[in-house]
């Protein structure tokens, strides 16, 4: 879905604030670190706050998703991995916004319990390896990786195309391919404890308070923006690893930013 930005819609109704101090435990944890360290994602991945200052629905995503790009607060703020490695910040004017709805259902890790079975993970949590090949510059050297990218695997049917819309899915999908140095493990746990850390970091639940269930309210964006001179955000090239997510909490109002730029490993963030 593509919207387009004209004069009408650059100061829309929404006012967006930095949220500087806010922390994201998960990616700050040592032991996160050490595995995007190996997984040649540290230094390339990052998670931000911000605040608006209106209630948000869904049929207003054209006005809200430009007026946030093209904020102030936001374009000084945003992070941006340049070509040269260096973080910058967005600052440029947004033309046009591609934005996709990304489901946000998954309540349990056990989503991916379908995973042990023969040819894929061992019961030991081992990850069966194969012979290498590459698709899109992302080395396959288990058939982990062939479940995730190969629509032709054995088992590539494990999750349905609707499993590999979710946002949990897609979480864990980033993880297990990493960055353009990635030394990928041999089991399956670190994967596992990496996704659930991040995952519930990012979403929020409530219970509802007439059936006392758990609920996910968050709303989750794919988003892409093109400036006048093209694609700018997340990054110029369209690599399935350059990815940002919007996470919207409409009820504390909040944005988190979830943004990845492929690459080999920075050691600086």
């Amino acid at each position: 879905m593509m919207f387009a930005c004209g004069d009408q819609d650059s100061g829309c109704r929404f006012t967006f604030h930095h949220l500087p101090k806010k922390g994201f435990p998960a990616l700050e944890s040592r032991d996160t670190r050490d595995r995007l360290l190996k997984w040649s994602m540290d230094g390339r991945i990052t998670a931000q706050a911000f605040v608006f200052d209106q209630n948000f629905k869904g049929y207003q995503e054209h006005d809200f998703l430009m007026a946030f790009f093209n904020h102030p607060s936001v374009s000084s703020n945003l992070k941006l991995l340049s070509a040269s490695g260096q973080w910058t910040t967005l600052d440029t004017n947004v033309r046009k916004v591609d934005v996709k709805n990304v489901p946000c259902t998954q309540m349990s890790m056990s989503f991916f319990d379908r995973l042990y079975c023969e040819g894929v993970v061992r019961e030991s949590g081992h990850i069966v390896k194969c012979l290498d090949e590459y698709h899109d510059d992302i080395l396959i050297a288990d058939e982990l990786r062939k479940v995730l990218l190969l629509e032709d695997s054995a088992h590539y049917d494990l999750f349905s195309p609707s499993d590999r819309e979710e946002f949990l899915f897609r979480l864990f999908k980033h993880l297990c391919l990493g960055g353009a140095l990635c030394q990928y493990e041999d089991e399956l746990g670190p994967y596992l404890e990496t996704t659930k850390t991040i995952y519930k970091d990012l979403v929020s639940v409530q219970k509802d308070p007439e059936t006392h269930e758990i609920n996910i309210i968050s709303t989750v964006f794919k988003v892409c923006a093109y400036d006048p001179n093209g694609l700018c955000y997340p990054s110029s090239n369209g690599h399935e690893q350059n990815f940002a997510y919007l996470i919207v909490n409409p009820l504390k109002r909040y944005i988190y930013v979830l943004y990845h730029s492929f690459g080999g490993a920075l050691f600086c963030n």
